[in-house]
């Protein structure tokens, strides 16, 4: 019996329609992510030292603020709201793509440089912590990889910075490429993070309509410019590696739903290269594995004329960038070990996983918006009671990647800064915005996150 449909004998009249009651579900979606935040930060107040951050739970000093990006995030935030939807759904495919991805660049920018060039912008790259600091020490890349395991414990002699240590060697190597292609510098840096960032949107929109249909990517696409999570898309490195992460979905994605023909052949290589690439970015980046899963389930009809070729020719791109770095000498599975013992040596030993095994949650629910909360109900529906096939495999590619971000969430190994670290499991949250009436409404609270956050705050990346 479907509900909000039929009736039963002994009651005649149907059940309200689940659309009608969408709007108070809406509400209380919307309510529990604010009592989360809210928890998160009355709690965290008063041990923030045990914490090791500023303004619990986000990495973030208070700093109300205005700066020369102010302007344009604003004017952005208004024509992406009064425009977006409009535009998404009357635009050409290639040609809206082409939008999502300059307009995210320019939300992106316009957002870091709120704080300034120098300090939201060129200098966010250059700090103790991270990769830049590095570059110098990969003149002979050969033999700093043979080597790279010995730095990585806290005690070990010349032990790398925090975010050299704590990622594979690939996100260093990308900003050691730059510099000798003559782009060296925190400006280039964040330029290559803010421009590359700014098409995981993109990859996410293309997986979408290849596995759930055109009208569910074009309602979703505003909500993927607008998002929160561009105050710590610029800058950081982590843009980057979303948008490798998401490339490498898209493509499979792509594969699938292709047929036997040679252009998903080359997305199956194409998708196992990406997918290498990215473990060797970011190791809890593994669990895109989890999407990947979701993504061959969903894609299965497509899948069934002739799915060995494809797979070998994705096993093939998998195993080309952990082949090379294996024959220069690194070691995936012990850099990781070290790891794991340097975090408890650090902050990951005083942290207390009680406070943010729960926290990391508001984070979340700070980077992706109330949209997105109310969305996540709406596709809890969907899975329960679809409207149509393409509303479940939305639902269930959504429900991948939030089951992915809860297993990264109880390891433990991700105690903090997940503002910035889950940016490339979020984006995968915010199409279920897809499901979501009144878009413009929704659009606008987004926008006001984001922009509040972006201004009170001074974040930490």
């Amino acid at each position: 019996m479907s509900a909000g449909r039929t009736a039963t004998a002994a009651d005649p009249r149907p059940d309200p329609r689940p659309e009608q009651r969408a709007p108070r579900r809406d509400a209380y979606a919307v309510a529990a992510a604010v009592l989360l935040v809210v928890a998160a930060v009355l709690v965290g107040r008063p041990i923030q030292d045990r914490l090791r951050v500023n303004w619990p739970p986000l990495l973030a000093t208070w700093d109300p603020h205005v700066g020369p990006g102010t302007p344009a995030a604003v004017a952005l935030a208004a024509a992406v709201v009064a425009y977006g939807p409009v535009l998404a759904a009357r635009l050409r495919w290639p040609a809206l793509l082409a939008a999502v991805w300059a307009t995210a660049t320019a939300w992106i920018l316009s957002l870091a440089l709120v704080d300034g060039w120098e300090r939201g912008v060129a200098g966010r790259l250059t700090t103790r912590n991270e990769y830049l600091r590095s570059v110098g020490r990969f003149d002979d890349i050969p033999a700093a990889l043979a080597d790279f395991t010995r730095h990585i414990l806290l005690h070990s002699p010349d032990n790398w910075p925090a975010h050299v240590a704590g990622h594979p060697p690939a996100s260093t190597l990308t900003f050691v490429f730059l510099d000798r292609a003559g782009l060296g510098g925190g400006g280039w840096a964040a330029g290559w993070c803010v421009v590359t960032g700014a098409t995981a949107g993109v990859a996410v929109l293309v997986a979408v309509r290849a596995l759930a249909g055109e009208s569910l990517a074009r309602r979703a696409a505003p909500f993927l410019v607008l998002a929160p999570a561009a105050v710590w898309q610029g800058v950081s490195a982590d843009a980057y590696f979303a948008a490798v992460a998401a490339w490498a979905v898209a493509c499979l994605a792509l594969a699938v739903t292709g047929g036997p023909t040679r252009r998903s052949l080359a997305y199956a290589a194409l998708s196992g290269l990406l997918f290498g690439l990215t473990c060797y970015l970011s190791y809890g980046l593994t669990l895109f594995a989890l999407i990947g899963a979701a993504v061959v389930v969903l894609g299965r009809r497509g899948a069934r004329e002739r799915p060995v070729p494809r797979a070998v020719l994705f096993l093939a791109g998998l195993a080309v960038v952990p082949a090379a770095f294996t024959v220069a000498g690194f070691d995936w599975w012990e850099a990781y070990r070290l790891l794991v013992t340097r975090y408890y040596e650090g902050a990951g030993g005083v942290r207390p996983y009680g406070y943010w095994v729960w926290a990391n949650l508001a984070c979340t629910a700070l980077i992706t918006g109330p949209a997105t909360a109310a969305a996540l109900s709406r596709g809890g529906t969907a899975l329960r009671h679809p409207a149509t096939g393409a509303d479940r495999r939305l639902a269930l590619l959504v429900a991948a990647a939030l089951a992915a971000l809860l297993v990264a969430d109880l390891s433990g190994m991700s105690k903090a800064e997940t503002e910035r670290i889950w940016i490339p499991f979020a984006l995968w949250l915010l199409p279920c915005c897809a499901f979501l009436t009144r878009p413009r409404a929704w659009l606008a609270a987004q926008a006001v996150l984001a922009l509040l956050l972006n201004h009170v705050l001074l974040t930490g990346w």
